[in-house]
């Protein structure tokens, strides 16, 4: 897992919000994916830092917060 700022090349990519997400904002999480890695920011600081998951790490994360 890595941390990163937001560079030129992070915000070329297409990043997609949950359709679960609503209009007023709140807490969002965005991603963008590349072959083999994930990419997820805060949907309210679009610039700020980037984490960096394998897709394996993505798939852990998503199947943790889905049991709650």
């Amino acid at each position: 897992m890595n941390v990163e700022e937001t560079t030129d090349s992070a915000t070329a990519l297409r990043w997609f919000k949950s359709s679960y997400s609503g209009a007023e904002g709140g807490q969002c999480l965005e991603v963008a994916t590349r072959p083999g890695v994930v990419h997820v920011r805060d949907s309210k600081d679009r610039t700020g830092p980037v984490l960096s998951l394998t897709a394996r790490g993505w798939s852990a994360f998503v199947e943790f917060a889905a049991r709650g």
